[in-house]
């Protein structure tokens, strides 16, 4: 016997059908596996917005609680444009004396992920460790020492 495919908003869709011919909300909700409080949630989802409320709905948050804002973000940016050569210790300076306490200051590290992001900053060099030369890893015999 062949699966039927259906889709999550199919399911929805049925689930509401039912409830809106006169269903009690036990029945289609232990048939479609879903918790009462997921029931009343997707009916009254229903009932407020339509069709268009049985559709999947971003997981992405509405907002950012500790996110830079656009001003200060553009004043980083514009101050390391007219002072290439500067890193974020000496933005953060050149910031405290500008705002002067009308705005928290952002950190250094929060500058310097600022200027990351907008690809001014330039990656340092790593040390790397080196393999060591044949010349001084030491003597090797061919084969113990009998004497």
């Amino acid at each position: 016997m062949p699966w039927k495919a259906s889709s999550v908003m199919d399911e929805r869709l049925r689930f509401v059908a039912r409830l809106l011919e006169g269903e009690q909300m036990s029945h289609p909700r232990r048939e479609c596996g879903i918790s009462r409080k997921t029931g009343y949630k997707i009916f009254e989802r229903y009932k407020d917005h339509g069709l268009e409320a049985l559709s999947d709905r971003s997981r992405r948050p509405v907002r950012y609680a500790n996110q830079l804002p656009a001003r200060i973000e553009g004043l980083i940016v514009g101050l390391k444009g007219d002072k290439p050569h500067w890193g974020a210790r000496k933005i953060r300076e050149l910031l405290v004396r500008r705002l002067d306490g009308d705005v928290r200051v952002p950190a250094k590290s929060t500058i310097h992920a600022v200027l990351h992001r907008h690809g001014l900053v330039k990656p340092t060099a790593r040390w790397r460790a080196r393999r060591p030369s044949p010349r001084t890893s030491g003597f090797r015999r061919s084969a113990p020492d009998n004497a």
